[in-house]
């Protein structure tokens, strides 16, 4: 068994099938169908149930999934520990995030970080289910990860509170809505939702209590999985949606209709991770953040 290996059947189980894994690591489909084949030979059990076009994990799959894991963090951990001849990290630092903290203050971060540690490449992986946070940790996949606080069975983990964030209702252009700004929540329009599954962002079920303890209630109109589509959406008149407030700014300047809220509705976001296991770069980016939140 060798890292490519691993890293092709890792591919394929987080991409769905080795064309689309063969397409993220640019190199031919038979590369890695010949790594897959090879990898079940040297541990002589079947990997993936081949139905069709797809690959489907067998329950010997399943198990190799966490130590496969293991093994490629441990070499990027590996590469991470090292230290240049002035005493700096370098290496890799995986680092996943919620879209809506990618922009800010994930890359404001990452900018300040690769000023001052420019030999430290940085992976920003996108975390679209809030409740995998801890798990991502847990398994190897990154030493941090940027989301809403508080997580999901965050128990033996760090916290890094960075800052709030504050939810406004975004309508489409030339919504007829109530001129208060901010807009009392028991006002709010009968207008059906542009929203993500239950149970994808924490933040949704505190948005849909409060708007209960104001008497009403959200109308979906369209469930996306992807929390980016909501804006294309509400633009496209679709219905009205909620989004963090510099989203929410943006939005405006593209025609949408934007009001802030009372009650506000907000939700702390900062950094999860597992100081016993974070590499001198990850230590650094911690205390990088940290510094900036006394700021």
């Amino acid at each position: 068994m060798d890292l490519h290996q691993f890293k092709y059947f890792l591919a394929v189980v987080d991409h769905n099938g080795i064309n689309a894994a063969a397409t993220m690591l640019d190199v031919a489909q038979p590369t890695v169908s010949q790594a897959i084949q090879g990898l079940e030979r040297e541990l002589g059990v079947q990997l993936f149930h081949r139905i069709g076009r797809g690959m489907v994990l067998t329950s010997a799959g399943h198990s190799l999934v966490g130590p496969a894991r293991r093994v490629l963090r441990d070499v990027v951990a590996a590469e991470g520990s090292l230290l240049d001849a002035a005493g700096r990290p370098r290496g890799r630092l995986d680092i996943f995030a919620m879209p809506a903290l990618s922009a800010d203050p994930v890359a404001r971060l990452v900018g300040a970080f690769r000023r001052e540690f420019p030999r430290v490449s940085i992976r920003i992986g996108d975390l679209r289910d809030e409740a995998m946070a801890t798990s991502l940790i847990r398994e190897g996949h990154c030493e941090i990860v940027a989301c809403h606080l508080p997580t999901v069975d965050s128990s033996g983990l760090d916290v890094c509170e960075l800052g709030v964030q504050e939810y406004w209702l975004v309508l489409p252009p030339g919504s007829a809505a109530p001129a208060d700004d901010p807009l009392p929540l028991s006002r709010l329009p009968d207008i059906p939702q542009v929203t993500v599954p239950r149970g994808s962002s924490l933040a949704v079920g505190e948005i849909e209590q409060a708007i209960a303890a104001a008497g009403r209630a959200v109308s979906p109109s369209v469930v996306v999985e992807h929390r980016e589509a909501r804006l294309p959406f509400v633009l496209a008149g679709v219905g009205a949606t909620f989004l963090e407030r510099s989203m929410a700014e943006a939005a405006a300047a593209r025609g949408a209709v934007v009001r802030s809220l009372d009650p506000r509705i907000e939700r702390a976001h900062g950094l999860v991770y597992d100081s016993a296991a974070l590499s001198p770069a990850g230590r650094a980016f911690i205390a990088l953040a940290r510094a900036d939140a006394r700021a």
